[in-house]
């Protein structure tokens, strides 16, 4: 069993926020456990006292690292409680342990959390620029999805798939040349940050869960039947920027993403919109459109508002001309609060910039390099690989 995803003080923080928003009723407890899979669900002690139930369930997700469908029932239940409420106050602590248990389903690395901006940034600031694209952004932004996937990688411990618990984590991975797909590489690590002993992992097992891993293109409906591709070695990776970058079997014909070979400057007084292609939880292919204005840049990162959820890391982060910036790694909570579009908002994503992933590539993977660097040369279209500026101002 793994660790627990959150302390004792955190679960009787959010049995005591259900409390407080009248989600203690028996009706409440179906809505907070849509989602998770009902053979678990029916395994839940049952209870007459309110606040024993919701005890009682939060201590057991609390312990379960993820589902044999590698879901996780307590973000599942988090999910549901942030969908439910609208008090401030228990919003707020359902929206933090959601965080918390995100980052670490998903293994995300811990970085910095980002400074908030200068003080006057407001809606009026960006509400009256020019929002219109050509036509053609959404016939460019379709032909990008082909290129995106859903990818799951089983663990694997000492050469063995690992167990208990041991199902499959999901992320999103794409095209940066033709047979090589670059994803975070805490989805290829595959493990929570709460997996004690279980959360090192082999070089050897590394390879193991990367030339296992699963790439589903074309998967835009749940009732869509698309072939799962599989890879045939991890090329190269770093943990500190968070990338990966596989090859796969798949020989079709699909085109590579354009990415931006120079970092993208902005900040909320000039802003960029980006565009999200992404799997959240694993699911159907999702686009997030333009109003994930940029909050922040600098050489290796990117800071952005957007909608995303555990599965969406490893997505490609556009500009409007659909150049690849970033890699998005994960969420990152303000706990000063960020004004924008006139709401305080309380957390920014976050993305590594592709350039620092070339020049990291170029430097310790050069054959890797001059593959993308080739296939990068071979796109067609004006701009070069260089980062878009979003529309005409």
């Amino acid at each position: 069993m793994s660790d627990p995803y959150l302390p004792p003080e955190d679960i009787r923080a959010i049995k005591d926020a259900a409390l407080e928003a009248g989600l203690a009723g028996p009706s409440d407890r179906e809505l907070l456990l849509d989602g998770i899979l009902p053979r678990y669900v029916g395994e839940l002690p049952l209870d007459d006292a309110p606040g024993k139930q919701l005890q009682s369930d939060l201590n057991r997700m609390n312990r379960v690292e993820r589902l044999v469908d590698g879901s996780v029932p307590l973000e599942i239940w988090l999910r549901n409680a942030v969908a439910q409420t609208v008090e401030a106050g228990p919003l707020a602590v359902f929206q933090r342990a959601l965080d918390r248990v995100v980052r670490d389903a998903a293994g995300e690395p811990d970085v910095p959390v980002a400074p908030p901006p200068a003080a006057g940034e407001a809606k009026e600031e960006i509400v009256f620029l020019d929002d219109t694209v050509p036509y053609e952004f959404l016939q460019r932004g379709v032909l990008a999805g082909t290129s995106v996937a859903r990818l799951k990688v089983t663990p694997y411990q000492a050469g063995a798939p690992l167990q208990p618990n041991g199902y499959p984590h999901a992320g999103t991975g794409w095209l940066i040349a033709p047979g090589l797909l670059i994803t975070n590489h805490h989805v290829v690590y595959a493990r929570t940050r709460t997996a004690g002993d279980r959360g090192v992992v082999d070089p050897a097992d590394l390879q193991l869960q990367a030339r296992n891993s699963r790439s589903r293109f074309d998967y835009g409906a749940e009732e869509t039947e698309t072939e799962e591709v599989a890879a045939d070695e991890l090329l190269a990776w770093d943990e500190e920027l968070d990338y990966a970058v596989l090859r796969i079997a798949d020989q079709s014909p699909r085109r590579a993403l354009r990415v931006a070979t120079e970092p993208l400057q902005a900040a909320l007084a000039q802003p960029v919109p980006v565009n999200i292609i992404q799997h959240p939880g694993g699911q159907p292919k999702r686009v997030a459109l333009r109003n994930n204005v940029v909050f922040d840049a600098d050489d290796k990162d990117l800071r952005y508002f957007t909608d995303t959820r555990g599965g969406s890391s490893g997505s490609p982060v556009f500009t409007d001309d659909w150049t690849v910036v970033a890699l998005h790694r994960g969420t990152r909570r303000v706990e000063e609060g960020i004004v924008f579009q006139g709401r305080t908002e309380g957390f920014v994503n976050l993305g590594t910039q592709m350039s620092s992933v070339l020049r990291h590539l170029a430097e310790h993977s050069p054959g890797v390099h001059a593959e993308i660097a080739a296939a990068q040369a071979a796109l067609d279209g004006p701009d070069g690989g260089r980062p878009g500026s979003g529309p005409q101002q």
